[in-house]
């Protein structure tokens, strides 16, 4: 049994699917599966210089693994995945659910410089270049990861104070498209006011951005689950808003200080909790700006975004 694109997808990660993108009825397994095949998302263990090789990914025995049944895999257009292919596990993104297609190349970062800030989504760059929206609560560890991505320790500033960032900054990445930083939203020692604008001009940009490919939101991983995160992936759900859940500081391991649980469990609980949003399991990675786990996988499933909009 082979499966096709997921019910929905586009809405999960493409903004304006071409008309040819056809949607197929969620397919059931074989009788032969008495519960869904699991595959295995090893945690990633990156090196500093180039992204991981798409095929015979390792992982050392003693990392733990989350277990992803086949209809919780992120599967992109124009790929197939089948019950019986014994190499389905390679093709998928290390710590994540997300399965790499053929658009996945080009991914690495070679030249990043900031561009401008904006507090309108108009006054945003015309020049038509895709885009990726960072966005998460604030001190998540947004400005970190940016600079993780781009192997840049100071391109987006890193506060201590959350909340610093308060206008729609975009940074240029090898001169072909925008990494994008978002104000962090749930800092409660800012003015309502001000949390109330940054709030109406994000928003805004998510509804009438034509150039934005995904918004990747983040999520602390070394606590459980807060409301707002839940409510703001929600409300990217029901406004069929293209979405990447981003698990930040997966590092962490004290289990006393994580609220009893490791960072895995906590994303678990995250997609349990948010399954009723989406008809589909939206794509997710774990990363962490300390180790760069999830550097590599974020950038080659953004590389797999990028090009399949820009072909169609």
């Amino acid at each position: 049994m082979v499966l096709t694109q997921l019910p929905r997808f586009q809405y999960l990660v493409f903004r304006k699917p071409p008309p040819s993108f056809n949607l197929f009825p969620k397919p059931k397994l074989p009788n032969k599966f008495t519960s869904p095949k699991l595959f295995s998302a090893p945690k990633s263990t990156l090196s500093t210089t180039e992204p991981i090789p798409i095929t015979h990914i390792s992982l050392p025995e003693e990392e733990p693994r989350l277990e992803i049944s086949l209809d919780k895999l992120f599967v992109p257009p124009e790929t197939e995945v089948s019950c019986d292919d014994p190499n389905l596990s390679t093709r998928i993104l290390k710590g994540s659910n997300i399965v790499l297609s053929k658009y996945a190349r080009d991914a690495q970062v070679v030249q990043a410089e900031f561009v401008k800030s904006s507090v309108r989504t108009e006054d945003c760059p015309s020049d038509g270049l895709p885009e990726f929206a960072l966005v998460g609560r604030s001190n998540v560890g947004k400005s970190s990861l940016l600079n993780s991505l781009v192997r840049r320790k100071r391109l987006a500033l890193t506060s201590k104070k959350p909340g610093k960032t308060q206008c729609i900054n975009h940074f240029r990445i090898n001169d072909k498209w925008y990494l994008v930083d978002l104000p962090g939203y749930g800092y409660a020692a800012a003015p309502q006011e001000l949390r109330t604008d940054w709030s109406k001009f994000t928003k805004d940009y998510f509804l009438n951005r034509s150039t934005l490919v995904s918004v990747f939101l983040l999520i602390d991983a070394s606590i459980p689950a807060k409301p707002i995160d839940l409510e703001y992936a929600s409300w990217l759900g029901q406004n069929q808003i293209p979405m990447t859940l981003v698990f930040t500081k997966c590092d962490k391991r004290k289990k006393k200080k994580n609220g009893g649980k490791r960072p895995e469990e906590n994303v678990r609980d995250f997609q349990e909790l948010i399954r009723g949003f989406f008809q589909t399991a939206p794509p997710w990675i774990m990363t962490s700006s300390v180790t760069n786990q999830g550097r590599d996988e974020i950038l080659l499933h953004m590389a797999q975004l990028r090009n399949y909009w820009l072909k169609h």
